[in-house]
């Protein structure tokens, strides 16, 4: 595969950035594209050893920050690392785009300027892929659509559904809302009427989940609208920082405590690993002509490397072909805004 990366996206780029194009290269023998200011990206690149492994520079004159604003980044910057990268997954010069770079912008981008929306798409869905206990959901969307409608939330639990049975390869995945409660008839008007549909749409919906069930696995396919998506996110991953902290702080405070420290640091190490964002270093935009992986800004080598994984896995899957297949099925279904069985 040809794998580019948006080598300017981290907040502390090209450094992360390139060492994970290193790493991912080395580890799949997939080509890595890195985009970006060519002469920073070479210098990084000469930190490593590099020889035999399948990387290119292409050379981008811009870089998207994080104080960009993505409503005028197609305009004011057409040149940039993510705009040039995204464009050679347009024109078939590469399979996936992956950056960790400013999200906004490559939703922007992606959506109204670059690869656009698979028809039928109404909107597309940021994801995140959540691992415990050896269960991985896929919790969507994630701040897309802040506000969303009934219909939208079917679109988003239908693509979540074809990317967990095509790259995770679990067969009739489970489909639920997260909901303030299990019962049916709870949640918001717009999650009472998106069951409705839901409940209609031929998908494997099995209702209402609450956060305890979505953390358990009781679905496979976590639907949400962006707002309440991307609270959930966020809390999870402040909980399992504070915890890890507090943990820390009361090993440090007890000697006793610190000698028991070191016979469990395995078990913990696991149990943190479950919990890293980095692990799975990035998640898929699903609704637009072509695999795009967007993971966190904050992130270090290990989870530009497994981002890359991420896109390797969607491209392998034929996730793009499934959406634009599955969503072909659904056109006629535009006006009256209702999804029929399959």
């Amino acid at each position: 595969m040809r794998i580019v990366l948006d080598a300017m996206g981290s907040d502390n780029c090209p450094i992360p950035d390139v060492e994970g194009a290193v790493l991912a290269a080395r580890e799949s023998g997939d080509t890595i594209v890195l985009v970006g200011d060519e002469s920073a990206v070479r210098a990084e690149l000469a930190k490593h050893a590099t020889a035999g492994l399948p990387l290119e520079v292409v050379h981008a004159p811009q870089a998207i920050t994080m104080h960009d604003k993505p409503s005028q980044v197609s305009r004011t910057k057409k040149d940039s690392s993510m705009a040039i990268g995204m464009g050679l997954v347009r024109d078939g010069k590469a399979d996936a785009f992956v950056t960790v770079g400013n999200t906004g912008a490559a939703l922007a981008l992606a959506t109204l300027s670059v690869l656009h929306r698979i028809p039928g798409v109404k909107r597309p869905a940021l994801t995140s892929l959540i691992t415990l206990g050896g269960k991985t959901v896929i919790l969507l969307d994630l701040g897309a659509n802040a506000d969303s409608r009934p219909e939208w939330l079917v679109q988003f639990g239908m693509m979540g559904s074809l990317y967990v049975e095509r790259v995770l390869g679990i067969p009739s995945p489970r489909v639920a809302l997260l909901s303030n409660g299990e019962e049916e008839g709870k949640g918001s008007e717009l999650v009472r009427a998106a069951a409705v549909l839901l409940a209609d749409s031929g998908l494997n919906f099995v209702g209402n989940v609450e956060p305890k069930e979505m953390i358990a696995g009781a679905a496979d396919v976590i639907v949400a609208d962006g707002f309440v998506g991307n609270i959930a996110l966020k809390s999870m991953e402040a909980l399992g920082d504070a915890l890890f902290r507090l943990m820390r702080d009361e090993f440090k405070g007890r000697p006793l405590v610190s000698i028991g420290a070191l016979l469990v640091r395995p078990a913990l190490r696991a149990v943190y690993r479950q919990v890293d964002p980095f692990e799975t270093g990035g998640a898929p935009l699903l609704g637009v002509n072509g695999v795009v992986v967007v993971g966190h800004g904050r992130t270090n080598a290990k989870g530009v490397k497994n981002a890359i994984g991420q896109a390797h896995k969607a491209v392998q899957g034929g996730i793009i072909e499934a959406l634009q297949t599955g969503m072909a099925r659904y056109k006629e279904a535009d006006a009256a805004d209702i999804v029929p069985s399959q």
